[in-house]
């Protein structure tokens, strides 16, 4: 059974036509890379997966179990959003640490937050609670590098780093699937190694994840399946080999053509 799958994803803005039909599964522990122009729909794919648009039409489903479906209005309740949301892990392009709160805090914030909405024991165990996810933080930003940074703000770090802090924020509440849109858009050439370098370690350690992304050689190296989108749809889609070496599709070669 596929860990991820989108059935038919539909969605529109007024008369504008943005996903028209969106099929593709995931199984559990492969990276999807998503290529093609701007305004091609790829953003707005993402988005509807975490939920920050609601899709018009379609199913999503996470290990066979329904978390969108345009028939049921239920799964829309604010309630199920919340839970449901918690499946994915979103990392924007442009970083959106909270500024206020130094590296550490933008950690733990939401973890918090939802423990101290959801778990039964906080009133009780509320500072061994708030111990552990200080824990797992600082364990996430050895992993990444930076625990000598858990005191700065995101104004002290590169860009870069505030990239690696925004990945590891995303992996705090442990989703399923782990979304990035664009993650290297914003960065110069040595960063955005660096940051490819933490995503190759995810995949290494079995994570599952669905990237945006324009860089043709990580899509190439790492992804294990690439769809290119164009017009809302998926125009093609295949394993890197067959995509990048045999592409069919005269938009896929074209776009090809001009990386």
């Amino acid at each position: 059974m596929a860990l991820l799958e989108v059935k038919e994803l539909t969605k529109s803005f007024g008369p504008t036509k943005v996903l028209k039909g969106i099929t593709f599964s995931l199984q559990k522990g492969e990276v999807l890379a998503i290529i093609g122009s701007s305004g091609s729909g790829k953003t707005t794919l993402l988005r509807c997966l975490n939920f920050l648009e609601t899709a018009d039409g379609g199913q999503i489903l996470v290990a066979g179990q329904p978390v969108f479906d345009a028939a049921d209005p239920a799964l829309l309740s604010p309630k199920n959003i919340r839970k449901n949301r918690m499946t994915f892990g979103l990392v924007f392009q442009n970083f959106q640490l909270f500024p206020q709160y130094t590296v550490l805090e933008n950690l733990t914030l939401a973890a918090k937050l939802s423990a101290k909405m959801n778990d039964p024991d906080f009133k009780t165990n509320k500072k061994k609670i708030y111990a552990d996810i200080d824990n797992r933080a600082l364990a996430l930003l050895e992993r990444i590098g930076l625990a000598e940074k858990m005191d700065n703000h995101p104004c002290q770090l590169s860009g870069g780093q505030q990239q690696r802090v925004a990945i590891a924020r995303a992996l705090m509440l442990t989703p399923d699937i782990l979304c990035f849109d664009e993650p290297t858009s914003a960065l110069d050439p040595e960063l955005t190694k660096e940051v490819l370098k933490v995503i190759r370690d995810l995949k290494s350690s079995g994570n599952t994840m669905v990237v945006v992304t324009h860089e043709m050689d990580f899509a190439r190296d790492v992804a294990d399946q690439v769809i290119f989108m164009a017009g809302g749809i998926i125009e093609e889609a295949g394993t890197p080999q067959e995509i990048f070496q045999n592409p069919k599709s005269a938009l896929l070669k074209s776009f090809l053509s001009h990386e």
